[in-house]
């Protein structure tokens, strides 16, 4: 990461598959993060200068021989630290408390007891009252580090909050950062605001200062070439890089024909109309649907529309010529999931395009302004760069498009059903004012077909499935609760002005066990 603060946390990551809420949280109290691995904390350390550090929750055990530890740096810095679950752990184990395991340990929702004061309480508990928390621990702290003092205590674990107020040094055996502790972000606001004494004056508008100064450093006077996907994330990754070099910026806009209805003509419009950005507009849809034929299977699909996004892409760019810096839309959970921690507890989550595989073929320099941010983060600096709201806050939708939205071979006529009948359903959905309180709504043209009747006549036609869910991070994700009139009506439209629908259906399953997506 480039960006600096004058106030910044460092997030020690032990492996934790939530460590990414930790960031988010800190965020949400106006304070910069940044995630390091264990085993690249002390480098992140000296880089950052931070003012407060966190430690993750982990799956290890620091019973286990070659466990992740603290760096002694971080210990011996003076620096407020806070410790969560497995952070807990390593504190007491490093600095002279004592761990045991194999007791059963506490998972799910629990309630601790406030037995004393704590600044990490300030204006939220108070003492004798009882609160909610997620516990996920096998291991439990059983004996305290000198100098250190229990604050409160839950059935399974006797220390569920531990302070140091000498040395500045807080721990607790839950988990804040998840959303079923309810009072987990104002704890750690309380971390970041009054133990560490921080203003809280990270914004975007600070962001987009720091950032625009940042990329005219890194072009100088070269040209950079940037691929637009017609989402979010490249489009605001454009307009940022286009205040701050110009015409230097040239976009490149690759229509697989896979969008939803009128997105297209919406980006051509914004960059061309309202932004004057310069534009290269590819209608390769054609290409796209020509090699789709016969494809069924969904990774094949994925891999198919990737390839040949990079191969038209990478076309256009020798056509344009003399650029120097390829610019992407790389966020920060994609730089985060895409490292594996070599001899540490995780694993690669998964591999993202944006990271890596085209600056190698393309012998380009790399432009990634988002990647320090967040989804909401984006949007947020989408918003203060005049981005319009019905642009900035769509539904996410997928990077291959409508074709893992059509379980079975796509076509340009399927395509066309599938966008017709999705319209429909999101018209409604704006109608009732329901849009922004939706994570993802879409329309799904599934490979069956049904028996129906349609003026007296016999059809045999498509049956479309609708899908929408509430979720905070896509990672879970339950389905959003219509009423029975509000599905009657949109089943009745798309039914009446979809030709090639005659029956719709409502996906009620959450994720888990299913995904957002069907595909």
């Amino acid at each position: 990461m480039n960006i600096q603060s004058s106030e910044s946390v460092l997030i020690v990551d032990f492996g934790s598959q939530v460590t990414q809420l930790i960031a988010r949280r800190v965020r949400e109290a106006g304070v910069y993060s940044e995630i390091a691995p264990f085993n690249a904390a002390e480098e992140a350390f000296a880089r950052m200068n931070p003012t407060g550090i966190i430690l993750s929750g982990s799956p290890a055990s620091v019973l286990d021989d070659g466990g992740p530890r603290i760096p002694d740096v971080i210990l011996e810095s003076g620096r407020p630290i806070l410790g969560i679950c497995y952070g807990q752990q390593s504190l007491m184990h490093q600095l002279g408390g004592e761990v045991t395991g194999g007791d059963g340990g506490e998972f799910g929702r629990a309630f601790i007891e406030i037995e004393d004061e704590c600044a990490l309480f300030n204006g939220l508990w108070n003492l004798g009252e009882t609160h909610q928390v997620w516990m996920s621990h096998g291991d439990k702290v059983t004996s305290l580090a000198p100098g250190f003092r229990p604050v409160a205590s839950s059935p399974g674990a006797p220390y569920a909050v531990i302070a140091n107020d000498e040395k500045r040094i807080y721990a607790m055996q839950f988990h804040p950062e998840v959303v079923h502790t309810p009072d987990g972000g104002k704890l750690l606001k309380n971390f970041v605001r009054h133990v560490c004494g921080m203003s809280g004056d990270w914004t975007m508008a600070e962001f987009r200062k720091t950032k625009v100064e940042e990329i005219r450093a890194q072009v100088g006077d070269n040209r950079v070439i940037c691929g637009l996907s017609g989402g979010v994330d490249s489009a605001v990754a454009a307009v940022l890089i286009h205040e701050a070099i110009g015409d230097q910026l040239t976009c490149v806009f690759v229509d697989h024909g896979l969008m939803r209805m009128g997105e297209a003509e919406q980006v051509v419009s914004l960059f061309r109309g309202h932004y004057h950005i310069p534009l290269v507009h590819v209608d390769a849809s054609t290409l796209f649907l020509k090699g789709l034929e016969g494809v069924t299977d969904p990774e094949a699909k994925r891999k198919f529309i990737g390839k040949t996004f990079i191969d038209v892409f990478e076309d256009e760019a020798k056509k344009i010529g003399g650029a120097q810096f390829l610019a992407q839309g790389t966020l920060y959970p994609d730089v985060i999931e895409s490292v594996s921690f070599t001899g540490g507890p995780s694993v690669t989550i998964k591999s993202h395009h944006n990271v890596g595989g085209l600056p190698e073929r393309m012998d380009m320099k790399l432009v990634e302004p988002l990647r320090e941010l967040f989804k909401d983060e984006v949007r947020a600096l989408g918003r203060e760069l005049g981005l319009p709201d019905v642009f900035v806050g769509r539904h996410p939708f997928p990077g291959p498009g409508l074709a893992i939205r059509i379980p079975g071979e796509v076509s340009r006529d399927r395509c066309d059903i599938l966008r017709k009948a999705d319209a429909v359903y999101l018209e409604e959905i704006r109608n009732a004012g329901l849009y922004d309180a939706i994570w993802q709504a879409f329309a799904v043209l599934l490979p069956v077909k049904t028996v129906g009747v349609m003026g007296d006549s016999r059809t045999y036609d498509n049956v479309c499935g609708l899908r929408a869910v509430t979720s905070t991070d896509g990672m879970t994700a339950d389905i959003y609760p219509f009423d029975a009139a509000f599905l009657s009506r949109v089943a009745t439209r798309i039914i009446n002005e979809v030709k090639g629908i005659n029956r719709v259906v409502y996906d009620y399953t959450s994720k888990p066990p299913g995904t957002i997506e069907w595909e």
